[in-house]
């Protein structure tokens, strides 16, 4: 079974939560699994922006990205976060490589086209598993970082890497690279209904109806959204939103009882509720 495993910057700040992501990634290929991660880090572009004095600017959640801030992206994504965890890996004795979409032609970028112009901000374009499918191969870990050059052909300007958020690249990578499941590791126990307890299943009915009322907000609305985007570009996939903590949260990961699992199923929200685990 092949799992492409999405984490954020926020798990990866600090060298203790690395080590354990490592331990859960390693017990989990002892099980048998291949893995593939991708990775954010948000909190560290915004550090190295404040630094440099570069301004930030959002719009609908996204990171309008011009040319500075294409450059912190790089340097941050590709440089920073990927190789501290990929130096994780082989301190744990394990072997890990670090990529971008340039690696390999491995991913491409399209502009993400909005009415107000985010800059060098896109999506997956088209993915190449070549590079991916002969790192697992070997043993290797492969660790995605997702800032890509501009799909050829694709109009847009091509001075910089574009910076491709994290959350909606696992979708289609998952596809590409021919992945059983698609975790979104994060740092909630998935997603709660208004009396916190978590939701064990959810459509995309349910989704709509819960944000409707307000119980889906915040930081919680981009991850369900990329969830359901990944289920709909992959639908044969299990998709999760699930606890990133411990040193066996891949594994856990999957099972019913842990996390919040997307379902193209017609379920209603009180449907869902009845069927989570307390």
């Amino acid at each position: 079974m092949r799992i492409l495993v999405k984490v954020g910057g926020a798990q990866l700040e600090q060298a203790e939560a690395r080590q354990t992501l490592v331990q859960s990634v390693l017990r989990a290929r002892a099980a048998g699994l291949e893995i593939v991660l991708v990775h954010g880090g948000g909190n560290q572009i915004r550090a190295l922006s404040r630094r440099l004095s570069i301004p930030e600017r959002y719009v609908e959640g996204l990171r309008v990205t011009d040319a500075a801030t294409a450059e912190v992206v790089l340097m941050v994504l590709a440089g920073l976060v990927n190789k501290e965890l990929v130096a994780a890996f082989e301190d744990a004795g394990a072997r890990a490589v670090g990529l971008c979409g340039a690696d390999g032609s491995t991913f491409s970028a399209v502009p993400e086209l909005r009415e107000t112009d985010l800059g060098y901000v896109g999506s997956v374009g088209h993915a190449d598993p070549r590079l991916v499918e002969a790192l697992l191969a070997d043993g290797y870990v492969p660790i995605l970082s997702t800032v890509a050059p501009l799909l050829a052909g694709a109009a847009g300007a091509r001075e910089r890497f574009y910076n491709v958020n994290a959350d909606m690249a696992a979708g289609p990578l998952s596809k590409a690279f021919s992945a059983s499941a698609l975790l979104f590791l994060t740092d909630v126990a998935g997603v709660l209904d208004a009396q916190g307890v978590r939701m064990a299943e959810l459509s995309p009915r349910a989704c709509a109806e819960l944000r409707a009322e307000g119980v889906i907000h915040g930081g919680m609305i981009p991850k369900v959204e990329a969830a359901l985007a990944a289920l709909a570009v992959n639908p044969g996939a299990l998709v999760k939103i699930a606890p990133a903590a411990g040193t066996n949260a891949v594994l856990a990961a999957l099972a019913p009882e842990v996390g919040t699992r997307f379902t193209a199923e017609k379920m209603t929200r009180e449907e869902a509720w009845t069927s989570t685990s307390s």
